[in-house]
């Protein structure tokens, strides 16, 4: 690390569904309106819907964008959008709680879930159509941003992970639903992809090695729902940074809030009350983390 400039900064955002975004958001707007403006990272990292929330936070100041964020929700969107509303969420779970389980190791689990998926999208040909339509319309601007963003997602037919940016070759919307499908697989050209939270959990803060500061914001508390024994959770990621000798924190929603995401996240309903929490908390933490940011 180059000791000699201002410290590099890595801000990771992590999936979560509807409501791990609204908090996302929400944390964010907390700590800006206390005075620490994180979204000014030298690099943000998203995935799943995480990916989402990056391109909105590289776009949109976050007082803008936590206040589009609680405001009452449209006519019509009562229910969940895209994958979850054609299969439910709990469905989905337990789908995936089979496959993890029946994998050895990780790369067999991706492989597994790049099968699984590639047979959901050849029952739903129509449905990566409709899956961009949902994207392109959560994105402030189609174009990809002038700062650093990467997001991740996962080889449905190899396994292997892969990160895009703006030097990748693929469009924004693309790479965004690429890493926020979770059920079928998502076709960019001839590739197919799958869920960027397959690559090593729901945060990828590995992504953020060689910089100075990184801070992870995690949805589901940098849990993971892989055996703990190999290792994906993100705080162990977070362990990985700090050995390395970058300064890394992790934040998640406080205990007892756990009723807004998981089975009940893609529910529109509950992301004001998320946006909320993740506010709270950005105000009650900014002066711990302004240390770490400086």
């Amino acid at each position: 690390m180059d000791t000699s400039s201002s410290p590099s900064r890595a801000l990771v955002l992590g999936g979560g569904g509807s409501s791990g975004n609204a908090w996302v958001i929400g944390i964010v707007a907390g700590l800006f309106e206390a005075g620490l403006d994180v979204s000014t990272a030298d690099v943000l990292i998203g995935t799943s819907s995480g990916a989402t929330t990056a391109v909105q936070v590289a776009r949109v100041p976050p007082s803008e964008l936590y206040t589009a964020t609680i405001a009452p929700l449209p006519s019509g969107a009562g229910r969940p959008a895209g994958p979850a509303s054609a299969r439910p969420v709990a469905d989905h779970l337990e789908r995936t709680a089979r496959i993890i389980a029946d994998a050895t190791d990780p790369d067999d689990l991706r492989r597994r879930l790049g099968a699984s998926s590639l047979e959901l999208a050849a029952a739903d040909p129509d449905w990566h159509a409709r899956w961009r339509r949902i994207v392109a319309g959560r994105l402030p601007d189609a174009r990809w941003p002038g700062r650093a963003v990467r997001i991740t997602a996962v080889d449905a037919r190899t396994g292997e992970g892969v990160v895009f940016d703006r030097e990748s070759g693929v469009e924004l919307v693309d790479a965004v639903a690429a890493s926020t499908s979770s059920g079928p697989a998502y076709p960019i050209g001839d590739a197919w992809y799958v869920d960027g939270g397959y690559r090593s959990n729901a945060e990828n803060a590995d992504l953020a090695a060689g910089f100075d500061r990184v801070l992870v914001l995690s949805p589901y508390g940098g849990r993971t729902r892989t055996p703990q024994d190999w290792r994906l959770d993100a705080w162990t990621q977070v362990g990985a940074l700090r050995a390395a000798g970058s300064r890394a924190e992790l934040i998640g929603p406080p205990a007892g809030e756990d009723e807004l995401f998981g089975v009940r996240g893609m529910d529109p309903a509950l992301r004001r009350p998320a946006a909320e929490v993740g506010h709270a908390q950005g105000l009650a933490l900014a002066a711990g983390l302004a240390e770490l940011w400086s």
